[in-house]
């Protein structure tokens, strides 16, 4: 096996901590150490802030890199990329409102989507770790090109 490319296995490190940071600042918050939660949910959201610009960067001037599996698992690899993405994109959006509404000081709002958030946080990261070990651990990663021409193959 030869070794693992450093952007993507940099940015899936960080969507991982990015996760685990949501889970300790659970704990403290169910804890009622609010300073600590606040303290812990900025940091994770900078490791997920930091994950996407290294992820986006990648896309743009690199691209994405096509499933380089075996033909009889592609649709399979993609419809699970799709899921990703979908809730990759519901995180992001869920996670901004998240953190508004703690800035805004709407503890209300705060307190019934953050919990949901951070489940929908927990299933991204893992569906990320999985789409990268099935991109570069499990086999080897296609061509790398256009998102379009990655995710739909032509």
């Amino acid at each position: 096996m030869g070794s693992l490319p450093i952007l993507p296995t940099i940015s899936t490190s960080f969507i991982v901590v990015s996760a685990i940071l949501v889970a300790v600042g659970w704990y403290f918050i169910r804890q009622k150490q609010v300073k600590k939660h606040e303290k812990t949910m900025w940091l994770a959201a900078a490791f997920a802030l930091a994950f996407f610009i290294i992820y986006l960067s990648r896309t743009i001037f690199i691209g994405n890199t096509s499933f380089g599996g075996p033909d009889h698992l592609k649709i399979y690899y993609t419809l699970f990329l799709f899921f990703h993405i979908f809730l990759a994109t519901a995180g992001a959006v869920f996670g901004i409102v998240t953190l508004l509404s703690a800035v805004k000081k709407n503890w209300v709002r705060h307190k019934k989507i953050g919990p949901i958030t951070s489940i929908v946080w927990f299933f991204t990261a893992t569906t990320g770790v999985v789409v990268y070990l099935l991109l570069y651990v499990f086999y080897r990663g296609g061509e790398t090109t256009s998102v379009i021409k990655a995710i739909l193959g032509f």
